[in-house]
């Protein structure tokens, strides 16, 4: 990964002059505003705090080799991908990067750097793909006066496939790409393909409770784990391989979603599907945003749901469009369809269905039916095939807008059906008013992406042009306003992307204060000396956070 952005150099796109139009008028932008990032040499990197006999307790542990304490290691461990760490990284400031990153490559060896790190009161910060969009890898040291990033890309086995239970067993650090090749070579998949998917890594999946784009069908991966080991200071949690279990309540649970501060995940048995034989996606068109919204909602609660289900307002699909490539033949011919049926402008929704033929089919025949009858129009495969063949470049988009001096931040939340709309308008005008208050009015675009019987997500992208100078004030006003409007109009602070530091400042209101309390216990029964990750999930009060 690149230490200053998204992904790698020979993967980078770049924005088409439709979009950097759109920009400049829509957001007053200037030439010559926004800048590159300052070169490896020039950011400003804090002299390592850990001690000599820590690091050999260390590279005892693991082996001298991999204890990693060169510059460019320690910044690229400094944070992972959301607005703040990229502001910060590229500006030059790597302040929060850690000591050193030490690379375990067994449960025993995650054990025995827990245990040195123990002893010693070091901070540890557990490290995969480093795509937290929420500030969840961020080497902050807490109380502690030293901290490392444990990183786990060198246990990336398959433990064991089991066909006839359709499960898969695997380490935490295989990327998304080996994971889904691996089993791929035993006929099956498991379906999940988040954004990250690229560069991030099962163990950072399940610590975060991960959605991907096929999760209406597939499930999210919370639904997905069947078991897992963890690995804490207090010792090893083992969950049962088994498909379900009322003893008591689920200690797996505990653990998925806990993002690093009561251990380090390790292993976990994941529920797989047979690949299938066929995929079939498709764009359709609705007039509005509330049109769109309620076919998705019958299309859902009639049992005719897709794997794949995406619906963008207007407003996301004005940008879109903008995005895309130069209008192709097939393009210029859709958009004619449209004004004939009386559409202009409109939502741009899409659906796939993956399994059997006979699978296929009958779903595919039953949502159409409906879909149509709420007012959707299909615009048949070839829209859906362009967005999926981009889904995984987007977000190179953001360091071109970044160089260009734009804000662009996403967020993401859940409700019911019923108060869908009375959320979304609300995010909405909070980020709207908090925005053009200081003078740097927002293009604010929203999508549905995963349907639920009783409600649905909503996932917010918001652009402005920077505040230069300012440009986390700026941020932290409009965090401050969307979280306030989401928690206010019954949402929750996040749907997928994880509390990591960026959400902590609403987790009491989410959970309540015994909530709170719950987990604070048992982190201190797990983590007593509280180095697990710290200023992540839990309010802590440190002032590094």
């Amino acid at each position: 990964m690149r230490w200053w952005g998204w992904g790698e150099d020979a993967g980078a796109t770049h924005l088409g002059d439709a979009a950097v139009s759109l920009l400049y008028g829509e957001l007053g932008l200037q030439e010559g505003e926004g800048a590159p990032p300052v070169s490896l040499e020039n950011v400003r990197l804090p002299e390592a705090t850990l001690n000599a006999g820590v690091r050999r307790a260390l590279a005892q542990a693991v082996g001298d080799e991999r204890v990693r304490e060169d510059r460019l290691s320690r910044i690229t461990h400094a944070g992972g991908k959301s607005y703040r760490d990229l502001v910060r990284l590229r500006a030059g400031d790597a302040s929060h990067a850690p000591d050193a990153v030490v690379e375990a490559g067994s449960e025993a060896e995650v054990a025995a750097v827990l245990g040195a790190c123990s002893r010693a009161g070091v901070a540890v910060i557990a490290f995969g793909g480093g795509t937290s969009v929420v500030g969840g890898v961020e080497a902050l040291r807490g109380p502690h006066a030293a901290a490392i990033s444990l990183d786990l890309t060198r246990m990336k086995d398959v433990l064991d496939v089991d066909q006839v239970s359709l499960t898969a067993s695997l380490e935490p650090g295989i990327l998304g790409p080996e994971l889904e090749r691996r089993l791929a070579g035993a006929g099956l998949t498991l379906g999940h393909f988040p954004q990250s998917f690229e560069f991030s890594t099962l163990g950072g999946w399940v610590a975060t409770r991960s959605a991907g784009q096929a999760s209406t069908g597939y499930g999210r991966i919370d639904e997905l784990v069947e078991s897992l080991s963890c690995v804490t200071p207090s010792g090893t949690l083992s969950t049962r391989d088994v498909p379900a279990t009322a003893a008591g309540p689920s200690l797996r649970e505990l653990m998925v979603g806990s993002e690093g501060v009561l251990g380090v995940i390790t292993a976990a048995t994941l529920r797989v599907r047979p690949l299938p034989e066929v995929r079939h996606y498709e764009a359709w068109s609705f007039s509005s945003f509330e049109e769109g919204a309620e076919a998705y909602r019958l299309m859902e609660q009639a049992g005719a749901s897709p794997d794949v289900a995406r619906l963008s307002d207007e407003e996301e699909t004005r940008l879109s469009k903008a995005l895309a490539s130069p209008g192709s033949r097939v393009q210029r011919l859709g958009e004619s369809y449209l004004r004939l049926r009386g559409q202009q402008g409109g939502c741009l929704a899409f659906t796939g269905y993956e399994g059997s033929p006979d699978d296929v089919a009958r779903r595919r025949k039953r949502a159409a039916g409906l879909l149509r009858a709420a007012g959707g129009l299909s615009l048949g495969r070839h829209p859906a095939r362009s967005w999926l063949k981009g889904r995984f470049s987007a977000p190179y988009l953001r360091d071109d807008m970044l160089g260009r001096g734009t804000m662009v931040e996403t967020l993401e939340t859940a409700t019911t059906w019923s108060n869908l709309h009375g959320l979304y308008g609300a995010v909405k005008d909070a980020l709207t008013d908090a925005l053009t208050s200081r003078g740097t009015p927002p293009l604010v675009v929203c999508h549905v992406s995963h349907l639920y019987g009783s409600g649905a997500s909503l996932y917010f992208t918001f652009l402005a042009r920077q505040e230069t100078g300012a440009e986390l004030d700026q941020w932290r006003a409009a965090k401050r306003a969307a979280g306030d409007a989401i928690l206010a109009n019954g949402g929750t602070i996040t749907h997928h992307h994880a509390v990591g530091t960026d959400h902590v400042p609403w987790i009491t209101k989410e959970l309540g204060e015994l909530g709170i309390e719950v987990l604070r216990a048992a982190k201190e029964r797990l983590d007593p000396g509280e180095i697990m990750n710290p200023g992540k999930l839990i309010p802590d009060g440190h002032p590094d956070v």
